[in-house]
């Protein structure tokens, strides 16, 4: 059996700003609002479908494996918006990126508080 995870909803106070802001940072593009949901479709073929909620949100995680140029790029982004970054998910090595696996990684919020990670290896690919 295949099993391939299609989309995911996630969460936002404003949907459409919420996309805008993923689709800007990883040069992708939004798609048109299908129903209550604002899509961004990832290159794999995963979407994550925006959806506004008035309720609180509780952060969720979402990784974005990418190449060490995409990583540039997505990284100079993140600065030039002036974004907070740290190498950890706890958010403890403050304006740093990790370099897992021999590979780099950072995290940085979204504007709802989901964790937004970039990194260039998956974990356990390599040395550390």
């Amino acid at each position: 059996m295949a099993v391939q995870l299609n989309h995911t909803i996630v969460a936002a106070h404003d949907k459409m700003a919420s996309a805008r802001f993923l689709a800007d940072l990883l040069g992708l593009e939004v798609a048109p609002e299908y129903g209550p949901f604002v899509p961004v479709q990832i290159p794999n073929g995963v979407t994550l479908d925006y959806m506004d909620t008035a309720e609180s949100i509780s952060p969720q995680h979402y990784a974005f494996l990418v190449s060490e140029d995409d990583f540039d790029a997505i990284f100079a982004r993140v600065r030039e918006a002036g974004l907070t970054y740290w190498a950890d998910p706890h958010h403890h090595h403050l304006g740093e990126i990790n370099h897992n696996d021999g590979g780099r990684g950072a995290y940085f919020d979204d504007p709802n508080g989901h964790n937004l990670e970039i990194l260039t290896r998956p974990y356990g690919s390599g040395e550390d």
